[in-house]
This record gives structure tokens, sequence and C-alpha cells, in this order.
């Protein structure tokens, strides 16, 4: 008897803790990796056996236990690449995610123990939902784990997007994983099984209709504007880059990929990739390397947009000096410092510049710092700056190629791309053709990269937005607007992509609406929780 009883504690322990473990493991390798590896599909069964471990635990303990451990583990695989840039920083990362990831499932057990299983079941998708867009509204948010990002790849189920945003996929994939679960407590009573499998069929087939309807009419469209843009990867060692090759060499590699790659497949607009312009070249220690990028923007008769590090005069006296604020080499004089892009035009003195917004927790930035500035200490900063100042505009830049009508575009920078209401707010404001500049070197050949890469795909979508993707090495390639890829450079080499993108100026109903699906989720999660709060504790 001792034996038999021993026997099942093992066999349970053993259960408890290996189906957490398998839901950790199917979410992370769910993730886009590698572009030859499709296993988004795992995402819609994912959360099952998690689901089935924990749904009869009582006691917080265990329960917050087996959450945890699946999440770790999701963090894990789908962010390890993290630490090739700072062991330190992915580490933080992915302890901190992993415990954000664990509150729509806390907000879950609070329900199903008011409630019973049946009503909690039935919220955990609004609650799952309305809790990812919650959590990307501030500044700690690492919003890259939105398990709608996990399908980003898969664009035949994904097209819907353009109603309801990444948030849809969400809600999509929590609401299968719900009905699997459903299938697998109803198995042996024939007509629920058969209720709940068609329920799931039609979950299926319906995004594959929506999507056969859009690409149909996507091959039957006519051709509309486009404008033929140039890509500069140069393929710089993003720590040599900042410490070895110096200003000079730096200009003289890009000024050279540049010009030799216009004599033979000419462009309306040319791309350098995030801080492709390593310094303050705005400031005036540096006026020499400002007048020598407009000269050759007037030679090549080419409009240029460049990432580069920019800086303002503080608006206030500094008595100590902020975070993000650096000493002009001109000077002297303290730069509130920010990462951004700015484009130059043939002919014109000026100069539209965009200062990014979303900065990186903690790489970037450190949240909050701006009330609590010993929070600065915890920050892991890859540019040798010890933090970046916040943009507060999402400029929207007007382009004039010479002999072409001018147009309006966006500039996304690097992990701003991971943010739908951000991009969709550039499109709002007029933007015909989404750009994004970054710098991947940092991750090496890791997935990371394309993890990025394939997360911009859903940007199109949800605005209907060609898009053009410069990377000073890593994954440079351009989308259309169904997210599709129309041309890509080979990695690690110094090379320039041109083509022609096409240019876009109907909204759709999410980039008129961006907020309204998750809103509605939020609204019916708290509905149902306040319902929860009103009943007995179904333990009493």
């Amino acid at each position: 008897m001792n034996r038999k009883n021993s026997s099942a504690a093992s066999t349970a322990y053993h259960s408890n803790i290996l189906l957490p473990l398998l839901s950790g493991l199917l979410l992370g390798i769910s993730f886009p990796t590698w572009p030859s590896v499709h296993l988004e599909p795992l995402a819609w069964v994912a959360l099952v056996p998690l689901l089935l471990s924990v749904g009869h635990e009582e006691r917080f303990g265990p329960y917050f236990r087996k959450v945890w451990s699946a999440t770790t583990l999701f963090c894990l695989i789908s962010l390890w690449w993290v630490s090739l840039a700072t062991f330190a920083g992915g580490i933080l990362t992915i302890f901190v995610q992993s415990l954000f990831s664990t509150v729509p499932f806390l907000l879950w057990f609070l329900v199903k123990r008011r409630t019973g299983s049946r009503i909690a079941l039935i919220s955990f998708p609004f609650i799952w939902t309305g809790w990812e867009w919650a959590y990307m509204q501030q500044d700690f948010s690492l919003g890259w784990l939105t398990i709608g990002n996990s399908q980003a790849n898969l664009l035949w189920m994904v097209q819907y997007a353009d109603i309801t945003g990444v948030w849809g996929v969400s809600f999509w994939i929590i609401a299968f994983n719900v009905l699997v679960l459903s299938l697998v407590r109803s198995w042996g009573q024939l007509r629920k099984v058969g209720a709940i499998v068609t329920a799931m069929v039609v979950m299926i087939v319906a995004p594959l209709l929506y999507a056969w309807r859009v690409f149909d009419g996507a091959d039957r469209e006519a051709a509309g504007r486009t404008v033929r843009v140039a890509l500069v990867q140069p393929d710089i060692d993003p720590h040599e880059k900042w410490g070895g090759l110096g200003s000079g060499e730096t200009m003289a590699l890009l000024l050279r990929l540049t010009g030799r790659n216009l004599v033979t497949a000419p462009a309306d607009l040319v791309l350098w990739p995030e801080t492709a312009i390593p310094f303050y070249i705005r400031d005036p220690g540096n006026e020499i390397f400002l007048n020598a990028v407009r000269r050759s923007v007037d030679l090549w008769n080419t409009p240029l947009l460049t990432g580069f590090p920019d800086g303002e005069m503080p608006p206030r006296a500094l008595a100590s000096r902020d975070a993000g604020t650096v000493e002009s080499p001109g000077s002297g004089k303290p730069l509130a410092a920010y990462n951004a892009s700015m484009l130059l035009q043939p002919g014109d003195g000026g100069v539209q510049i965009y200062r990014k917004m979303r900065l990186v927790p903690f790489g970037e930035r450190v949240p909050y710092s701006d009330y609590l500035p010993w929070l600065e200490r915890l920050s892991f900063s890859l540019s040798g700056i010890t933090s970046w100042h916040k943009g507060q505009e999402a400029t929207v830049m007007t382009v004039r190629a010479p002999g072409r009508e001018p147009f309006r575009m966006a500039n996304i920078i690097c992990y701003e791309s991971i943010f739908p209401g951000l991009v969709s707010k550039f499109v709002a404001r007029g933007a015909q053709l989404l750009t994004l500049v970054t710098n991947d070197g940092w991750y090496g050949t890791s997935y990371g990269p394309w993890q990025h890469a394939a997360i911009g795909r859903l940007r199109c979508i949800e605005n209907r937005r060609s898009m053009a993707r410069c990377a000073n090495t890593g994954v440079t390639l351009f989308y259309d607007r169904y997210g599709r890829t129309i041309a890509e450079t080979p990695w690690w080499q110094e090379t320039v992509l041109t083509a022609d993108v096409p240019l876009e100026s109907d909204l759709s109903w999410y980039t008129r609406h961006p907020d309204l699906f998750p809103e509605a989720c939020l609204g019916i999660a708290a509905l149902l929780g306040l319902f929860a709060m009103s009943k007995t504790d179904t333990r009493a």
C-alpha cells in the first residue's frame, strides 16, 4: 500500500512539473525563429497542458509555481538571444518578462475561485488580450512576447489583423486553447465533442477564407504608385562602430557604398540604418561631417534618411547630469541625447527629424528613472550612452524626390516596431510608407533578428502599408501591405538592396480604431471580474 501511494505521489509530482514545462516549451518554439522553421500552430494548443495542470489547483503557492515555471521557460526559449548583447540585461529581461507573463493566469485564478471553471474559461481570452494591451501602455513593457506575434509568419492566418490588430490574433489563439481544453475534458460526450470540434474547424477556416478574399483582391488590383528605395547595409560590427572605426571611416564606408550603388541603380530615397552615423553630427563641432553628407545628397540628387544620435539643449539648467544627458563636443555644454533619424533632401538646407519614442527598457532607458533617478544604476546600455531621452512627437516626414510627386513616410526605429498603436499613429497622420531602421548586429546569428523582422510583418498587415526595413546587419528587406517579402539581402554582407515599393493612402479599420478591440476585451474582462467578486468563493 505504501509503495502504491509512493508511486502515485511520484507520478503526480512529475505530472505537476512536466505539464507546465511542456506548455513553456510549446509556447517558446511557436514564436518565430529562423525562416525555415515554422512551428506557429503549436501556439494553438500550447496552454492546454498548463491549464490541465492548474485546473483543480486551489492553493495559490503551487499554482503560482507551476505558472511561473511555464512562463520562465517560455521567455528563456524566446528571448535567450538578448544575453548575446548583454548577459546581465538578458537575465533581467527574462526574469521580468516571465513575472509579467503570469498576470493573466493569476487574474484567471481569482475569477475561477469565485465563479468556477466554466465562467473562468469563458473569461480567459478577454483577460489575456486585455492584459496584453494594458501591459504595453506603460514604460516597463517588453511587449515582444504578445502571443499574437507568434503567428507573424503564418500570413494566411493573420490577414484579419487589419481589423483587430495583433490583439485579435492573441484572442483567437487563447480561445482556441480553451476549446482544446474543453475537448479534452469532454472526451466521450459525443454531443459536446461534436459542438467543440465544429467551433474549432470554424476558427481555422474563417481566417483562411478572409485571407483568400484579401489575396484574391490583391492579385486583381491594378498596380498603384511606387517609389524606388535603396537600403544600405554596411555590415559594421556594432562594437567596432562605437569604439573602433571612428567617425571618418564610418562615414567614408556609408558614402562609398551609397554613391557606388546609385550610379547603376538610381533611387527616389536612400536609407541608412539605426545610428548609422554614430556621433552628434548636428553639433557645431561636427559641421564638417554634416556638410560632407549634404554635398553627397546634392550630388546623388536623392533624399537620404539616416539614423543618428541627436542632441539639443535641455529645457532647463541642470544642476546635475540627468539620465540621457551628454556633453557637447563643440561647446562642452550639456545636451539631451536622443536616438533619432533625419531626412536630408537635395537642394534643401533644412532637416526633418524624428526622435525615438519607445525605448528599450534598461538598454536605452531605465523605466521611471525620470521620477526615481537612482534607478539609472540598473541600465545595461549598449550604445556607450547611459541612457536616451524619449521623443515626444510621432513625426511624419515628407519626401521630395526630384522629378517625383512628394510622398509621406514614417520612420520607426528598431524596437518601436513591436508597438501596434504607435505605428498606427504614424499611418493615421498620413504616412504612405513605413520605413524601419535598426541594428540587429548585437545578436549575432541567433534568431533574434529574424524574430524582430517577423513582428514587423504584422504592422504592415494591420495598417495595409509596405515597409522598407534597413539594418546595419541582420535582416534588411522589403514587405508589401500583406506582409509578403518583396526583396531581401543576404545576412552579414556589405550590400545595397533596391526595390520598387508601393505607396498606400487608404486607412484600414484597425488604423482608424487601433484600441477598440483590446479595450472591448479589457472592458468585458472587468465586467466578468466584477461579477466574480459578487459571487461567493466556490471553495466555501
